[in-house]
């Protein structure tokens, strides 16, 4: 069996409005266009997707939450209808995907030799959640690529943000092993949000577009900041700031996937590629990859650097 590759990360935000503002055939709701910027941002993140013609899709979505342990798709096939609970007007989504489910039995039990509580989701009619639909979507409208999809844990949230990241570096480097066990060449997708701060009242129309603007100032330049040291490659600074981030933007990357992607990625100190950013409610959303294969990163063979080693 050949070696398995990472090919790319990407920073690939979930709001459902930006499914909305599409129009597919899936979603019920239609909607007279809105977040443009992003949605163009996602158009050019799926032509570098097709470049890279990957065996499979992971995404971590923060709203799969499960308090016990890190939870994998685990039936082959899963369809139905997924809805989001805040915005029930805008997303109702008719969904079938297939998942890989070899590779994510893979990553739980590497998880389980890590010392992580994994386990596997068997129940054939389980409704994916919309952070999970929405990424997918939005990288890949065709859905004809195998996923694994992987729970947001909390543990960032109810142990402190330190102790949380660091399991979530430990769930990277079963991911990263997992893959390299099996062959696959795979993407990582991060469904974070930066800045969260937002808005409390939807607009009469919510695609009005003169209605959006970043909901805190502060949120906005932590935004840019952090985006600039991501597009220089400074990735050892971002790790350093991200607890203060986190703290100070509200950001939702404490949910774990950024720092799942970066551990599997081996935390690479190239510039990642803005695609876009725009504003979702008052929240900040960047569209960003970082290609491996292009930087010969992709082998999965050296070791790979920690989050410890890295914020020391």
């Amino acid at each position: 069996m050949a070696q398995g590759e990472i090919l790319a990360g990407f920073l690939a935000p979930h709001p459902p409005h930006l499914v909305y503002g599409e129009n597919p055939e899936q979603n019920e709701p239609r909607s007279q266009g809105g977040w443009e910027p992003l949605r163009w941002a996602y158009e050019r993140a799926r032509a570098d997707l097709e470049a890279l013609k990957p065996d499979v899709l992971l995404v971590h979505s923060p709203h799969w939450i499960t308090s016990v342990g890190h939870h994998l798709l685990g039936v082959r096939t899963l369809s139905g209808k997924s809805v989001d609970p805040i915005f029930p007007n805008l997303f109702r989504y008719r969904f079938s995907l297939d998942v890989d489910v070899e590779l994510a039995e893979a990553c739980a039990e590497e998880g389980r030799k890590l010392g992580l509580v994994t386990k596997m989701m068997r129940n054939p009619n389980f409704r994916v959640d919309y952070g999970t639909i929405t990424c997918l979507h939005m990288i890949r409208p065709q859905w004809d690529i195998p996923v694994v999809g992987l729970s947001a844990n909390n543990t960032p949230y109810y142990l402190n943000t330190k102790e949380g990241l660091s399991e979530m570096d430990l769930l990277g480097k079963a991911t990263r092993e997992a893959i390299r066990r099996t062959g696959r060449r795979a993407v990582l997708l991060a469904s974070n949000t930066l800045s969260h701060w937002h808005f409390h009242e939807e607009p009469a129309i919510p695609e009005d577009m003169s209605k959006e603007h970043p909901q805190t100032y502060e949120g906005y330049k932590w935004d840019m900041r952090m985006i600039e040291l991501m597009r220089k490659g400074r990735t050892r600074e971002v790790f350093k700031l991200l607890p203060q981030f986190i703290e100070e933007a509200f950001a939702e990357v404490k949910s774990g996937a950024f720092t799942w992607m970066f551990s599997a990625m081996g935390y690479p100190e190239i510039p990642g590629e803005l695609y876009g950013y725009g504003t979702v409610i008052g929240t900040g959303n960047a569209v960003m990859g970082w290609n491996l294969q292009r930087e010969g990163l992709s082998t999965l063979g050296r070791e790979p650097a920690s989050l410890a080693r890295l914020t020391d």
